[in-house]
């Protein structure tokens, strides 16, 4: 019956003379029961499931399930979905094919073939993480950072080539040509792909998954895709499908428009900290309402980027006149922007006026109510009206125990000026990450707030690091076409490279006496970034509080210098004639900002992407060998052979109970993946800047944690090591230290992991609420499985994180309601017994037993965050990637 359903469903359709097969919706509705308030979100996966029924990992009653989900908003039930291809950066994508490198040795010890260790879909890795802002405020900044990222990473970039000609339907977009979620969104992404099989061409919706959590971007064209860490997205490209709910889907109705002077980011941050306050972890979240005839796709792209800061899986736009005319803008051609119009009206994914879908709950915001607003000092969702930021930074800076402590400013000397550094100053102001640099409006603002800036006399505050590192190189065709691209140079928002640079943690060295000053003085100061990621820590180790503003206010800043300037009132400096200037007076106008946008081209899209996976000579210069298994380089500090395998048996053995652990560290609400794994500055004095002082690399050659994750050496001893991250088995100590039990002896959690092993103890974490928040990053599950923890207790996980402790064989389990460690009494001297694991089940409660020091027990019920089949069977074999070799083994 299913593979009737299936046969049955095969239809044919003609779009600009172009004949194609596609699976039709409209036989499950006349089968199954009517679709047409589905949510499109929902659509997509069930053609997905419609595509690949076969009465075993799909079957009809997965899609009567789908169908059915419209009586309640929900479906308890777990359903095998498959991505159309997978998407990848650096940082991320480079762990992932040292694990497929180290797999294909695993296959070959065990007996197997190493072909079978191929991506089985298509797979497209874009190297964007890895250039720093070194240089800055110059005309040759941009060719200095180049010039140091190619010389730092030459052997990644080595390897990641060597990949490219081992693994089939593996391309790389060399660096220097944007940022992933950008070069995605304006060239990758087709909102319908098509390809040939068995003689037929076949259309289906365009779906992905991401090793970046900021994957959802492409939403805003009407592709679903999300993020995954980076051992589900190797699971993924293998053929393995993702194992997942089907989820609940939160309707977010936009209705109104922007008022003058109110920018994209601006909404954005609204909508993040309205679905943040409702909760969508986990969620679909699905926009509509005829707000959206008049959202441009770039506004949309935006709101669809911060999905992980709300903290949904995605944040869905469909399919309209306005994508079309996105596509054509962008040089899509005419046979595929045919195909996509036919083929989502087709399948009910088109967007109507009046829509009104079923979903599991709803909002609404009429945009006409948003304000200028930024986020901080440490969280996406922690929006403040910009009129209160002020007020918003010195209550950070009251509850923050060290700048208590500190002076009130400093005195530095720069290019031979004495100035005061003052607590609230803007150290760092950049223009950079997807979330904005995607958007041609918010950037022609920034050009026009920096073009009228100019013009009255105004610069830059000097102790201010400005850059300017955009999403792709159209940007600055547009910027520079438009007239705007010298104003941003004269204020020091010289272009410094194409990738991801401050957001990701790459902003570089701060000048010696401002870096001297802030630790001198303890001070308090800020960085104002166009970004999505404000996480302690994550921005540059010595800067407390993290703003995240449009372009035009990072700009403003820059101008302002402190962070107690209030820009709503107070002066941004004097003009020449040495009157104040004020915010409002160089803000332009939307006739201005559309006039500027007009200069935007397609021509200017097709010569960037015409050549997109060729690279400059540098690129094309570097040499490597044809092989299917890479020759790895034991004095390499980059690349190292992944230990992951290196016991693996053919068989699984038997999950082992724990008896006996020592927790390791005991963490509050809200830690982040970059509070587990940062991905920033390497500290000298730190178990990894040891390690790498061993291995004879000087401390200005460390690069940073993000750029060395193909070295699990490194990695495993930067795991918990975030400066900022706060233990509550040492109160009162940031940065990565524990005290190992029963010595009471004070240490790097590294350190005592070690020692832990030596005395052969298992370890545990305890935490609070959203645990695992933030990126996607697989070393958050593989540091603390190389230091030798095997579960982690929390009140709440994030999506992404939960799944890939599970791909690393490490159990989540949650409190029961109203049981937190405070609740317990917990010191983080008790040990821990988990006992049943034989014989776990998706969902079960699990008996946990705490041992306190003074020898009495306690036992709780957790629940185990197992959710699915698929993941218990993942979780027996030791995790994702054992799993998938035992299966080609077999």
């Amino acid at each position: 019956m299913s593979s009737d359903l299936r046969e049955q469903s095969q239809k044919k359709l003609d779009a600009l003379n172009h004949e194609y097969h596609y699976h039709s919706l409209n036989t499950v509705s006349e089968q199954l029961g009517d679709i047409s308030r589905l949510p499109k979100s929902m659509k997509v996966l069930l053609e997905n499931l419609l595509r690949h029924i076969d009465g075993d990992t799909v079957t009809e009653d997965d899609l009567r399930a789908m169908v059915n989900w419209q009586k309640t908003g929900h479906a308890n039930r777990e359903i095998a979905y498959r991505p159309a291809r997978v998407l990848m950066q650096d940082f991320t994508g480079v762990p992932a094919v040292v694990d497929l490198a180290a797999m294909r040795e695993a296959v070959k010890r065990l007996g197997g073939a190493v072909d079978q260790v191929n991506p089985l879909s298509p797979v497209d890795l874009v190297i964007d993480h890895s250039v720093t802002v070194d240089e800055y405020g110059t005309t040759h900044a941009f060719d200095e950072n180049v010039r140091l990222e190619m010389e730092r990473n030459h052997e990644r970039y080595q390897f990641l080539r060597w990949g490219q000609q081992a693994f089939n339907r593996f391309r790389v977009v060399p660096p220097g040509t944007g940022i992933c979620h950008q070069v995605n969104l304006e060239y990758l992404g087709q909102a319908v792909w098509h390809e040939e099989q068995d003689g037929k061409e076949i259309a289906y919706p365009d779906t992905l998954v991401g090793t970046d959590s900021h994957t959802t971007m492409i939403n805003g064209l009407g592709v679903l895709g999300w993020g995954v860490g980076g051992i589900e997205a190797e699971a993924a490209m293998l053929g393995q499908p993702v194992s997942m709910l089907i989820p609940d889907v939160v309707g977010f109705k936009l209705t109104g428009k922007l008022r003058e002077g109110i920018t994209a980011t601006d909404l954005v941050l609204t909508v993040t900290q309205m679905l943040r306050k409702h909760g969508v972890v986990g969620k679909f979240v699905e926009f509509y309402g005829d707000g959206l005839a008049d959202l441009p796709l770039a506004d949309r792209s935006t709101i669809a980027n911060m999905a992980p800061e709300y903290g949904a899986t995605c944040g869905f736009f469909p399919v309209d006149e306005v994508t079309l005319s996105y596509m054509k803008l962008t040089g899509r051609s005419d046979e595929q922007i045919a195909l996509v119009e036919k083929y989502t009206r087709e399948q009910g994914l088109w967007r109507h006026e009046g829509d009104e879908p079923i979903f599991t709950s709803t909002l609404a915001l009429d945009m006409g109510t948003v304000e200028s607003s930024v986020s901080g000092p440490k969280r996406p969702q922690d929006r403040v009206a910009l009129p209160g930021v002020p007020q918003a930074f010195n209550a950070a800076t009251e509850l923050d125990v060290n700048a208590r402590a500190g002076s009130e400013a400093e005195t530095i000397t720069l290019r031979g000026e004495e100035l005061n550094l003052e607590n609230g100053a803007v150290v760092i102001a950049a223009i950079t990450s997807c979330t904005n640099t995607s958007n041609p409006s918010i950037l022609m603002a920034a050009g026009l707030v920096a073009k009228k800036a100019v013009e009255r006399g105004l610069t830059s505050k000097p102790w201010v690091k400005t850059s300017l590192a955009p999403g792709s190189m159209v940007v600055t065709n547009y910027l520079a076409k438009a007239g705007l691209m010298s104003y941003l140079d004269k204020l020091g928002f010289n272009l410094v490279g194409y990738g991801c640079t401050t957001c990701i943690g790459n902003s570089g060295p701060l000048l010696g006496p401002i870096e001297e000053a802030i630790k001198a003085g303890d001070l308090t100061v800020g960085a104002v970034l166009s970004g999505n990621r404000n996480f302690e820590g994550r921005i540059h180790p010595l800067i407390k509080t993290n703003w995240l503003a449009s372009p035009p206010l990072v700009v403003a800043y820059a101008l302002a210098g402190n962070l107690k300037v209030n820009l709503s009132a107070d002066p941004l400096g004097t003009d020449k004639e040495g009157k104040p200037v004020y915010l409002h007076e160089i803000w332009p106008s939307a006739n201005e900002i559309a006039q500027a946008v007009e200069q935007v081209r397609t021509e200017m899209f097709l010569k960037e992407y015409s050549e997109v996976f060729n690279g400059d000579e540098n690129w094309q210069a570097i040499q490597v060998k044809g092989s299917p298994t890479y020759s790895w380089q034991h004095d390499s500090t980059y690349i190292r052979h992944s230990p992951f395998f290196d016991d693996m048996e053919a068989e699984p053995k038997t999950v082992q109970d724990i008896e006996g652990a020592r927790i390791l560290l005991m963490l509050g609400d809200s830690v982040t993946t970059d509070h587990i794994s940062p991905a920033g500055n390497i500290k000298a004095e730190s178990p990894a800047g040891y390690y790498l002082r061993d291995h004879g690399v000087a401390k200005e050659d460390f690069n940073s944690y993000g750029s060395r994750r193909g070295n699990y050496e490194v990695m495993v001893r930067g795991t918990f090591a975030n400066v900022r991250i706060r233990n509550e088995l040492v109160p009162g100590v940031e940065g990565g230290i524990t005290r190992h039990l029963p010595s009471q002896e004070q240490m790097a959690v590294y350190d005592a992991a070690m020692r832990y092993q030596q005395e052969k103890v298992p370890l545990a974490v305890i935490a609070g609420k959203e645990y695992g928040s933030g990126s996607s990053r697989d070393w958050a599950a593989k540091g603390p499985r190389l230091l030798g923890i095997r579960v982690v207790i929390a009140e709440s996980f994030e999506r992404i994180h939960r799944s890939n402790l599970i791909g690393m064989g490490i159990l989540p389990l949650e409190f029961p309601d109203g049981v937190t460690r405070k609740t317990l009494a917990l010191t983080g001297e008790e040990q821990i017994s988990i006992h049943g694991l034989q014989t776990l089940s998706p969902g079960q409660t699990v008996k946990v037993t705490l041992t306190y020091a003074d020898g009495h027990t306690a036992e709780i019920d957790a629940r185990c965050r197992i959710d699915t089949s698929n993941e218990l069977t993942y979780f027996n074999n030791d995790g994702i990637l054992h799993y998938m070799i035992r299966k080609m083994l077999a």
